[in-house]
């Protein structure tokens, strides 16, 4: 009998998408489902982007370079100068999607079996490009009780060895929405320098910051060497699907390895580089006017769920999503149960459970991620249903 490869048997499902089965049977039985399980933004896509879209007449559709257009990377670079991160379109290349971006980084800084520390709960997906280039995750755990806080110093030190090529950080961070600040990363530079190690900074949701200023890890001069900027279109102007993001360094040797991997899967897509420029150059009002709807929806949404009997809600720095914890044993059975057995007037939802998005067994079992990428008046129609459900679950603990 033929074999599949063990690699893609331990190829992680995605904790975001694993459900949507039971939300495509809610959905066959009538009931109208709130997607909160997601990061697609519900606000429109820039105008100035949509009518590049449209008014395309290039005879041919061509490959770019490689690295990503000229056009692309120069209103990149100047996109950065206007948030002080100072870089020239050759720091930059360009990838199809920022998951393209992680690969090709994960796959230049570590060869199979070295090993990345990373604070969880962190991106589901980082799990797959970690399988996919057999790099060793050592997790770091940051906890509800601290806000979801960089853990000390101390204890990120104790995991380095001979092994350790990196720490990958994400902030603002999916799935927690903490932001780490000027001081966290300062105190990441010095580990970073003292062990001659990268950091790679997965930067996509910079333009979300509520209370304080982004800071990126590419502010930090010392580790010009040293640091890794991870960045996609795909969140900072709700265009997901054109899959367009880019890696950025300073370090020439990196860079030059990158684009070996670029070379390989031939060039980025020319419609998205155009589209991005496009956006790239009219962004200022849009990304002002988009901050401002989504702190208000996070504004909301963390008000009413900690309103809710047992609920715990940090409050986010940052990005679009919530991490919870609900008074049940298990959430990805409590979210089964919301999609195929619970229903308030018809209605329902589905949200992401956490245990995926944690290295460590056992971790974020009783924890969700909520992203508040919904009209306001859907947020309200949604925590009503959430509120109803804990009430009525079998499986609540308090």
């Amino acid at each position: 009998m033929v074999k599949i490869s063990q690699r893609s048997i331990e190829m992680p499902a995605s904790p975001i998408r694993k459900l949507m089965p039971s939300a495509y049977k809610a959905e066959s039985q009538g009931k109208k489902v709130y997607y909160l399980n997601i990061g697609q933004p519900d606000i429109k896509s820039p105008e100035s982007a949509l009518n590049a879209l449209m008014n395309w007449n290039e005879g041919i559709l061509s490959y770019t370079g490689s690295e990503g257009t000229a056009e692309y990377r120069e209103a990149l670079s100047k996109y950065y100068k206007s948030r002080n991160i100072e870089l020239s379109a050759d720091n930059i290349i360009a990838t199809n999607g920022g998951s393209e971006a992680l690969f090709f980084t994960f796959s230049v800084v570590a060869d199979a079996g070295d090993e990345i520390i990373v604070p969880e709960p962190f991106y589901a997906n980082y799990n797959g490009f970690a399988n996919e280039t057999d790099v060793k995750f050592i997790p770091v755990t940051s906890e509800i009780k601290n806000d979801f806080a960089l853990p000390p110093i101390e204890e990120l030190e104790s995991l380095i060895t001979p092994r350790t090529k990196a720490i990958l950080i994400c902030s603002p961070s999916n799935p927690t929405g903490y932001m780490y600040s000027y001081e966290e990363l300062n105190k990441l530079k010095d580990l970073a320098l003292k062990h001659d190690l990268f950091v790679i900074s997965d930067e996509v949701y910079r333009e979300f910051a509520y209370e304080a200023e982004h800071t990126s890890i590419l502010n930090f001069p010392e580790l010009e060497q040293h640091a890794i900027m991870i960045d996609s279109e795909s969140k900072r102007f709700s265009m997901c699907g054109i899959r367009l993001g880019c890696v950025a360094s300073k370090n020439n040797e990196f860079l030059t390895n990158v684009l070996k991997y670029g070379q390989a899967r031939l060039s980025p897509v020319i419609t998205s580089q155009k589209i991005a420029s496009v956006a790239l150059g009219n962004s200022e009002k849009y990304l002002k006017e988009a901050n401002e709807e989504y702190r208000k929806r996070r504004d909301f949404m963390v008000e009413r769920l900690n309103q809710m009997e047992g609920v715990i809600c940090p409050m986010p720095k940052g990005a679009f999503y919530c991490a919870v914890q609900f008074p049940v044993d298990d959430a990805e059975e409590f979210a089964v149960w919301m999609l195929e057995e619970f229903d308030l007037n018809g209605e329902t939802l589905m949200f992401a459970p956490m245990e995926g998005f944690y290295f460590t067994k056992g971790k974020g079992k009783n924890e969700a991620r909520l992203a508040y990428v919904l009209q306001i008046e859907d947020l309200k129609i949604a925590m009503d249903i959430l509120e109803e459900g804990l009430k009525k679950y079998p499986g609540r603990t308090i």
